[in-house]
């Protein structure tokens, strides 16, 4: 469809942009980023059996690659579902780390914040649909379903069938030893 050819380089430009300016000089966003690694690599270590590295620009380097690499794909049609899901999962901590309006005590600053921050909210928004848009086809899940219930229609089919003919081969075996009885 003509909109998903428009729409997903639209959603996916930003991604790429920033990425790429983050991979230029990611030391501009190690401050707001540390908070946000900390308490992700704190969580990790404790649920992992591996412990996860604590460079703070090693994972600003890696959320910019998956914007770039995901926001690429999307741009281009390509597994618009799985890389519209890496960039939602990439936005959610970028957002936390880049927009922090509740420490701001400017208002001017608290604002321009704000509106950054429900910008992303509302991309991420954006895409979650794109995340769930079967492009008019059935999900997964109703292929599945639809699959496992023509299996099961045609093992009962199977079975009914050699029921029959296993009733016929026993009324022939009977009256074969009824032939060799008289």
């Amino acid at each position: 469809m003509l909109v998903r050819r428009i729409a997903r380089p639209m959603l996916a430009a930003t991604f790429i942009y920033g990425g790429v300016n983050t991979l230029r000089n990611p030391q501009s966003r190690v401050p707001g980023a540390a908070p946000i690694v900390e308490q992700i690599t704190e969580i990790a270590d404790k649920q992992l059996p591996v412990e996860v590295p604590r460079d703070v620009e090693q994972w600003v380097k890696i959320n910019a690659g998956v914007q770039v690499g995901a926001g690429s794909l999307l741009a281009l049609g390509r597994f618009p579902r799985f890389s519209s899901l890496a960039l939602a999962t990439s936005l959610v901590p970028t957002t936390l780390a880049g927009h922090r309006f509740w420490e701001h005590e400017d208002p001017k600053e608290r604002f321009g914040q704000t509106s950054h921050f429900l910008k992303n909210v509302g991309m991420l928004g954006g895409l979650l649909l794109a995340t769930v848009d079967t492009e008019g086809k059935p999900s997964v899940g109703w292929r599945a379903k639809r699959t496992a219930g023509m299996a099961a229609a045609a093992a009962e089919a199977s079975y009914t069938k050699a029921s029959k003919r296993a009733a016929k081969a026993q009324k022939r075996a009977t009256k074969q030893a009824k032939k060799l009885t008289h």
